[in-house]
């Protein structure tokens, strides 16, 4: 065993034990859709200056959801209800009125001069007074004469008589929490304001300097929702004038730690454009029963060994490894999902299931590469041949990876609510999947090379004799590019029948995106939440989304619903349960609202935009351009398929869509790879002619791939139940056409973009490592056709 080996092994079994530890001493944070949650109604106020009308409810909405992102609840779920009201469900909260607490506060932070000691009490709050009025409001309390004063209490309850407001939360651009332990100070929140609302700052501190150290005056007071929250002195050291920079800002005040994070989650989230009362909280079951939860993880472990089986039969002893490595791979990823308090739904764990099935891609990568290197020399050892496949594979994995993190890091900082929260998971498997391909599978591969039965024993381990399906493709040797227009006129084709059933037949927008009607029922006899969803889908309400909420009443979830089918929901409950009784009625507007669709749609353009930034930079603009116009063509293929299916686009559609955008640019990125490698190699050689041997030379990797991802969508499509079907019938579409545009719309389309590029082509590869002679070199380039033999 190398040194280099060992290393990996060590590293391999030092991360398992951390992870095993984590995932049987943590317990995941499970979803609505599993375990159910907390549910609390809003009730929106009137102030004396704005109304709390469906507008000003839809903003207030998205500060809410952001104070939620921030709290670390993953997968909320927002709804308006009515024109005024706002329902929040909250999955694995650890402290509902905590979180209560922090979502229903206004959060009007604003900073006053102080003026000095106030000649008398304020005045009590009166009833019905509003926190968000603007200072000197009537209904502002501690208002003086000065109808732009404020008399309120500081920390130590004595009255200071503030002067007009100078900046307003809406000028900070950022805050956090921190620690100080230098000088007791303990916790505090740091403040940085953007360029405008800085300036105001430093002004205002410039002028509290020009009092004596100890004077009220030099005292500026910060005042959230009418309290005095800090009121510091300006440090002696600051002149009168100078003022004090944005970015040195701290508030101070006795914090403790969870105060100092969620006040500072407050200032970043901005205030409430009108305030809300929190009208009911209560118990919410979970929207999937749970036959339905165990039939998906039975399908998820039939699908997960099936393709390991698979993977076995391909590769023999090392596939038999890589599905080990793929094991890891899945307690890897589950611990950091633990780890980071990632909240877990059943399409997020379908998708990590799915991870699985494609994380088996690298390892593929590498296991043809290899079988290549002995084809092509037969004497070699396999060690040597399995390390060249390491290396010719890495640039590959490491692209395709690359552009999947930079969409997973953009969908997280530009995304919100369930698009963040993919980009997270996203983020995590990629890199446990290199860490198992490139690390544990290595290892394991790598040992078991040093042996010698499996060396001498070819057929044991895998590698050493070319599949099946690169003999055929070997022997046969198609044409595929002689006419590459005639590809894309089948992809426009394809195109524009996906786009007539999306004008024809319409997209069918789930309650997610267009909102719909919750109404909760309290029955004579008691009904479980399992036989309420059949009895629904049997009556034609397939889509109802059921729970129990509180004492046993069934809330029920619908898309548009006219009275007569409240009618007859009602009427089918009774069956089961008796006497029926309505006990809530409310039209809901949707939980993926304007803004949080605005949000995913610049962040997903963003990410488009940066990869393909990324891609003509490694690569050349004409692939990059390919590989963007390939994943398009998918995305309108894959909502065309559902819209002529007549199956709903909601937000499980929405998981499996972003899967597809970063399977389909993982699978050009690959093919382009390899063109770059044989181009630079053979850079005299027809292009077309490149790209053909490019093509054929993947396909294997992209058979192996595609069919481990399949088995597990085809189990989860088949017995993972309805709750799963829409999501793995997306996925399948997906694949399939993903497949198709890598190598029949990316790879013409660069053809063709190729006829009139004037870069020239790439320059070949130096090769690295240690013993590379110019023998060796000169071998490389040689074209991967061609024998050697001379005459």
């Amino acid at each position: 065993m190398t040194r280099a080996t060992a290393v990996r092994a060590v590293l391999a079994v030092a991360v398992l034990l951390v992870s095993v530890y984590i995932s049987l001493t943590m317990s995941p944070r499970l979803g609505l859709d599993l375990q159910g949650g907390t549910r609390i109604v809003l009730q929106a106020r009137d102030t004396a200056t704005v109304e709390a009308d469906r507008e000003t409810t839809d903003r207030t909405l998205e500060v809410l959801r952001q104070r939620i992102d921030s709290l670390g609840v993953s997968e909320p779920t927002l709804t308006r209800s009515g024109e005024d009201r706002i329902i929040v469900e909250l999955p694995d909260v650890q402290d509902p009125r905590q979180a209560a607490e922090v979502i229903g506060r206004t959060a009007q932070l604003t900073f006053h001069p102080v003026q000095g000691p106030a000649a008398e009490e304020p005045e009590k709050k009166p009833s019905g007074s509003d926190p968000t009025a603007e200072p000197g409001s009537p209904a502002e309390p501690g208002s003086t004469p000065d109808s732009d004063r404020l008399t309120l209490p500081d920390e130590q309850g004595r009255v200071l008589d503030l002067g007009p407001s100078r900046l307003s939360g809406a000028g900070v651009e950022d805050a956090t929490a921190g620690f100080e332990a230098q000088g007791g100070a303990g916790w505090s929140v740091s403040l940085e304001f953007r360029k405008d609302a800085g300036q105001e700052w430093k002004k205002l501190t410039g002028e509290a300097a020009c009092h004596p150290a100890g004077d009220d005056r030099r005292r500026v007071a910060i005042v959230l929702d009418q309290k005095v929250i800090s009121s510091p002195q300006v440090d002696p050291s600051v002149g009168c004038g100078a003022g004090l920079p944005s970015g040195a800002t701290q508030i101070t005040g006795s914090f403790s730690a969870d105060e100092a994070r969620d006040l500072a989650l407050l200032i970043k989230g901005g205030a409430l454009p009108v305030p809300v009362e929190i009208v009911e909280q209560r118990t919410v079951g979970p929207t999937l029963g749970a036959a339905a939860i165990d039939a998906s993880a039975q399908a998820a472990l039939i699908g997960a060994a099936a393709t390991a089986l698979f993977i076995t039969i391909v590769y023999r002893l090392f596939g038999a490894l890589a599905a080990v490595a793929l094991g890891a791979y899945g307690v890897i990823s589950y611990a950091a999902l633990v780890a980071l308090g990632v909240t877990l739904t059943l399409p997020g764990l379908a998708g990590f299931v799915l991870a699985i099935g494609m994380a088996v891609d690298a390892n593929v990568l590498v296991f043809e590469r290899a079988r290549e290197e002995c084809a092509d020399r037969p004497k070699r050892s396999l060690r040597s041949a399995l390390t060249t496949g390491f290396q010719k594979a890495w640039s590959a994995v490491a692209d395709s990876n690359a552009t999947t993190l930079i969409a997973a890091g953009l969908l997280f900082f530009l995304g919100s609510g369930p698009v963040k929260g993919f980009g997270v998971t996203l983020a995590i498997g990629v890199i446990a999947s290199m860490f198992s391909a490139l690390v544990i599978a290595r290892a394991l591969t790598e040992i078991a090379a040093n042996s010698r039965f499996v060396s001498d024993y070819r057929n044991v381990n895998g590698i050493a004799r070319p599949g099946a399906v690169r003999t055929w493709l070997t022997r046969k040797d198609p044409q595929i590019f002689r006419k590459p227009v005639r590809w894309l006129v089948v992809s426009a084709a394809l195109v524009a029948v996906a786009v007539a059933g999306i004008v024809v037949r319409g997209v069918d927008l789930g309650v997610e995106f267009t909102g719909g009607r919750l109404v909760e029922y309290s029955t004579s006899r008691p009904v479980d939440v399992e036989t309420a969803r059949d009895t629904l889908a049997a009556a034609g309400f397939g889509d109802a989304e059921v729970t129990t909420a509180g004492d046993g009443d069934l809330s029920v979830r619908t898309g548009k619903l006219d009275n007569d089918g409240e009618h007859a929901l009602r009427a089918a409950l009774a069956e089961e349960g008796g006497e029926t009784t309505k006990v809530r009625d409310e039209l809901i507007g949707p939980s993926l609202g304007d803004e949080l669709r605005r949000n995913a749609l610049i962040a997903l353009g963003v990410a488009v935009a940066v990869q393909l930034a990324y891609l003509a930079v490694r690569f050349r603009w004409t692939f990059a351009v390919s590989s963007v116009a390939a994943m398009v063509h998918d995305v309108i293929l894959v909502v065309g398929a559902f819209a002529w299916l007549g199956r709903p686009v909601d937000g499980i559609f929405l998981a499996a869509l972003l899967t597809v955008i970063g399977y389909s640019v993982n699978d050009s990125v690959v093919v382009f790879d390899r063109v770059r490698e044989l181009w630079g190699a053979n850079r005299r050689t027809p292009l077309d002619t490149i790209a053909r041997r490019a093509v054929l030379q993947t396909v294997p990797r992209t058979v192996n791939t595609g069919m481990g991802a399949l088995f597990i969508l085809a189990a989860l499509a088949v017995l993972g139940g309805d709750s799963l079907a829409d999501f793995a019938l997306a996925l399948l579409i997906g694949i399939v056409v993903g497949t198709w545009s890598s190598v029949f719309t990316a790879v013409p389309g660069a053809l063709l973009l190729e006829r009139n590029a004037k870069t020239p082509p790439p320059v070949p590869g130096k090769r690295k490592g240690k013993g590379a002679t110019r023998g060796r070199a000169g071998a490389s380039r040689r074209d991967p056709l061609d024998n050697g033999a001379r005459v």
